[in-house]
Protein backbone atom coordinates (compact mmCIF):
# COMPACT_ATOMS: atom_id res chain seq x y z
CA UNK A 1 0.00 0.00 0.00
CA UNK A 2 1.72 3.20 -1.06
CA UNK A 3 1.54 6.06 1.04
CA UNK A 4 -1.42 7.95 -1.72
CA UNK A 5 -3.68 4.47 -1.16
CA UNK A 6 -3.37 4.99 2.53
CA UNK A 7 -3.89 8.56 2.80
CA UNK A 8 -7.01 7.47 0.69
CA UNK A 9 -8.55 4.90 2.27
CA UNK A 10 -8.13 6.93 5.83
CA UNK A 11 -9.72 9.75 4.18
CA UNK A 12 -13.13 7.79 3.40
CA UNK A 13 -12.66 5.93 6.52
CA UNK A 14 -12.81 10.00 8.30
CA UNK A 15 -15.79 10.19 5.83
CA UNK A 16 -17.14 7.58 7.56
CA UNK A 17 -16.90 8.31 11.03
CA UNK A 18 -18.38 12.09 10.29
CA UNK A 19 -21.38 9.97 9.39
CA UNK A 20 -21.77 7.81 12.23
CA UNK A 21 -21.64 11.03 14.40
CA UNK A 22 -24.57 12.85 12.03
CA UNK A 23 -26.08 9.57 12.54
CA UNK A 24 -26.09 9.57 16.16
CA UNK A 25 -27.09 13.99 15.76
CA UNK A 26 -30.08 12.71 13.98
CA UNK A 27 -31.12 9.52 16.46
CA UNK A 28 -31.03 6.87 13.63
CA UNK A 29 -31.48 3.22 14.32
CA UNK A 30 -28.93 1.32 17.13
CA UNK A 31 -28.71 -1.13 14.23
CA UNK A 32 -27.90 0.59 11.56
CA UNK A 33 -25.23 2.44 13.35
CA UNK A 34 -23.72 -0.47 14.81
CA UNK A 35 -23.24 -1.58 11.26
CA UNK A 36 -21.64 1.50 10.15
CA UNK A 37 -19.15 1.32 13.06
CA UNK A 38 -18.31 -2.50 12.01
CA UNK A 39 -17.62 -1.16 8.22
CA UNK A 40 -15.48 1.90 10.05
CA UNK A 41 -13.67 -0.93 12.03
CA UNK A 42 -13.06 -2.84 9.16
CA UNK A 43 -12.04 -0.23 7.36
CA UNK A 44 -8.98 0.09 9.93
CA UNK A 45 -8.26 -2.98 10.37
CA UNK A 46 -7.82 -3.02 6.49
CA UNK A 47 -5.15 -0.36 6.41
CA UNK A 48 -3.83 -1.65 9.45
CA UNK A 49 -3.06 -4.67 7.71
CA UNK A 50 -1.84 -2.73 4.04
CA UNK A 51 0.45 -1.03 6.87
CA UNK A 52 1.98 -3.92 8.23
CA UNK A 53 2.21 -5.91 5.43
CA UNK A 54 4.65 -2.82 3.69
CA UNK A 55 6.16 -2.94 7.13
CA UNK A 56 6.78 -6.75 6.45
CA UNK A 57 8.32 -6.65 2.96
CA UNK A 58 10.33 -3.79 3.41
CA UNK A 59 11.52 -3.00 7.13
CA UNK A 60 11.63 -6.19 8.43
CA UNK A 61 13.10 -7.96 5.14
CA UNK A 62 15.68 -5.10 5.62
CA UNK A 63 16.91 -5.83 9.04
CA UNK A 64 17.11 -9.86 8.04
CA UNK A 65 19.28 -9.15 5.01
CA UNK A 66 21.54 -6.54 7.27
CA UNK A 67 21.85 -9.34 9.67
CA UNK A 68 19.46 -7.45 12.69
CA UNK A 69 16.55 -9.42 11.92
CA UNK A 70 15.50 -10.87 15.54
CA UNK A 71 14.75 -7.56 17.40
CA UNK A 72 12.78 -6.49 14.03
CA UNK A 73 10.44 -9.51 14.27
CA UNK A 74 9.62 -9.35 18.36
CA UNK A 75 8.59 -5.88 16.96
CA UNK A 76 6.75 -7.32 14.09
CA UNK A 77 5.05 -10.19 16.17
CA UNK A 78 3.83 -7.15 18.76
CA UNK A 79 2.46 -5.41 16.00
CA UNK A 80 0.82 -8.27 15.15
CA UNK A 81 -0.33 -8.66 18.52
CA UNK A 82 -1.82 -5.22 18.93
CA UNK A 83 -3.59 -5.39 15.36
CA UNK A 84 -5.13 -8.57 16.31
CA UNK A 85 -6.24 -7.38 20.02
CA UNK A 86 -4.48 -9.68 21.99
Amino acid sequence: MDKKSLQDRLRRIEGQVRGLQRMIDEDKYCIDILTQLNSVLAALKAAGLGILDDHVRHCVRESIEEGNGDAKIEELMAAVARLAGK
